[in-house]
């Protein structure tokens, strides 16, 4: 793992993000204390959400005995997009 002081990566951002990408770990230092590090992400296989998953999802939501939202994420979204006032 190699250390970089928050300067120093600054100025070797792009290098600190190519190093990332070939899977070394970075740490970026403050003060001489680590404070953030920067790993690849690789090439990560997520799946798609499938029907059942979306099920199984809503069963454990409704389990916790939650009270449902007045308003559904996409039309919330679209009101804050169009400039609507609630």
């Amino acid at each position: 793992m190699t250390a970089y002081s928050v300067a120093e990566a600054k100025n070797k951002l792009t290098q600190l993000i190519a190093a990332a990408e070939r899977g070394e770990a970075v740490t970026i230092t403050r003060h001489g204390r680590p404070v953030v590090e920067i790993r690849g992400i690789g090439g990560r296989d997520i799946a798609p959400m499938t029907a059942e998953d979306f099920d199984a999802l809503q069963a454990e939501v409704a389990a916790l005995g939650l009270p449902r939202p007045a308003e559904d994420t996409l039309s919330v979204l679209r009101r804050m997009r169009d400039g609507d006032e609630a």
